[in-house]
C-alpha cells in the first residue's frame, strides 16, 4: 500500500490477498506498519498504528494524532482513529484489529463500548512474527495469536453496567431526534469570512446540515448529551464527526477530534490550517458542553477556523431540511 490510504474497500483487499498469497487475517497485521507511517505524533514522536477488519471485508487503519500547545488528553489514539473511521464509513463491526503495541488501558476500556467487545481479537504486532513466513494449511488465528480483547480486559466495566441491553452501542446505528430551534437566533448567522469556492450561505447550511447529522449519530447514552461537529477546508470539502463516550466517561472522544480524523482520514494533506470553518451541533440544556473544549482545540490547530456552535433540541421531526439542497 503505497499511497496515504485510511480505507481499504472489500475488492481491493481481495486483490492485495491474491497478490500476496496471504489470506486476510494474515494481510491485516502486515498492514500496522504502514498504519504507523500515517499517525501525528508532534509531542511523543511515537507512531502507533491500528489496523481493522470491518463485516463487509474493508480494512480500516488507524493512527495516533497529537496536537501541540494542547494539553495531552485531547490526543486521539490510534484505537479510538481507527474505531471513528469505521464509523464514519457506515462500519458496523470490527472483528479483528492488529496494532503495533499493547494496547493501553484507555483504550482498551474505549473498545468496550462496541458490541461483543469482550469477543474481538486483537493482535499486538510488536510480539508477534508478523511478515514470516507461514506453512499452508495452518491455522490463521494461531499462526498470528489474535487474541480476545477480554485477555487485555479480563475484569472490565462497560455498557452492560450502566444500559438497558436494547441501547444502541458504538458502531450501531442510532438517531437522536435532533432539530435546531427555530427561534433561536443563531441559526440564523451567516459565515461570512469562509476563504473556499462556492456560495458562502450554501456553505454555511451544508456545514450546519453535516454537524446535525453527526450530532444525531453522536453515541452519548450516558450523559443524553449528543453533539457533532463539521468542517470545512479550503476547497469546500466537508469532514463530520459525532461525540462518542465511555463508560468509564474519560476514554470518551469529543466531537472535534472525531471531526479531525474524518479530515487525516480523507487525505487531508498538509497541515490543518487549510480548515477555514467550522459548526459545533449540541442539544440545548446538556450535562456536558463541548464549546469551550471545541473553540479551544480548533484555535490552536487552525487559528483562522470561523468557528460557530449551534443548539438543537430533540424533536420527532427536523425543522431544519438537511435533505433539501436546492434552498
Amino acid at each position: 500500500m503505497e499511497r496515504n490510504q485510511f480505507v481499504i474497500e472489500a475488492a481491493e483487499v481481495k486483490s492485495m490477498t491474491k497478490e500476496s498469497g496471504l489470506s486476510v487475517l494474515q494481510l491485516v497485521p502486515c498492514l500496522v506498519k504502514s498504519a504507523q507511517k500515517l499517525a501525528r505524533p508532534p509531542i511523543s514522536k511515537y507512531h502507533v498504528g491500528a489496523v481493522g477488519l470491518g463485516s463487509g471485508g474493508r480494512i480500516f487503519l488507524g493512527a495516533n494524532v497529537e496536537f501541540p500547545g494542547l494539553p495531552l488528553h485531547h490526543s486521539i489514539h490510534a484505537e479510538q482513529f481507527l474505531v471513528t473511521n469505521a464509523a464514519i464509513h457506515g462500519e458496523t463491526q470490527l472483528k479483528y484489529i492488529a496494532l503495533s503495541t499493547v494496547p493501553c488501558g484507555h483504550c482498551r476500556q474505549f473498545l468496550q463500548e462496541i458490541r461483543g467487545a469482550s469477543e474481538i481479537k486483537i493482535l499486538v504486532s510488536s510480539i508477534e512474527n508478523v511478515g514470516g513466513g507461514h506453512q499452508n494449511g495452518e491455522d490463521e488465528d494461531e499462526t498470528f495469536s489474535f487474541r480476545p480483547l477480554s485477555t487485555f480486559l479480563p475484569h472490565r466495566f462497560g455498557p452492560n453496567d450502566l444500559l438497558d441491553r436494547d441501547v444502541p452501542l458504538l458502531l450501531e446505528p442510532r438517531h437522536n431526534a435532533l432539530s435546531f430551534i427555530d427561534n433561536n437566533h443563531e441559526n440564523n448567522i451567516v459565515i461570512g469570512d469562509i476563504n473556499c469556492n462556492g456560495d458562502v450561505a450554501d456553505h454555511e447550511k451544508k456545514l450546519k446540515c453535516a454537524a446535525l447529522e453527526a450530532a444525531n449519530e453522536s453515541h452519548a447514552p450516558y450523559s443524553v448529551s449528543p453533539s457533532g461537529v463539521a468542517l470545512m477546508d479550503v476547497e469546500g470539502r466537508i469532514y463530520k464527526g459525532s461525540y462518542m463516550e465511555s463508560a468509564a466517561y474519560n476514554p470518551s472522544l469529543g466531537p472535534v477530534q472525531a471531526a479531525l480524523v474524518g479530515y487525516v482520514a480523507a487525505g487531508g494533506g498538509g497541515g490543518y490550517d487549510r480548515i477555514v470553518a467550522g459548526v459545533l451541533v449540541e442539544k440545548e440544556g446538556a450535562i456536558v458542553v463541548q464549546d469551550g473544549t471545541a473553540r479551544l482545540l480548533m484555535l490552536s490547530v487552525s487559528p483562522r477556523c470561523d468557528f460557530r456552535v449551534f443548539r438543537c433540541r430533540a424533536s420527532s421531526s427536523s425543522s431544519y431540511n438537511c435533505k433539501d439542497k436546492s434552498t
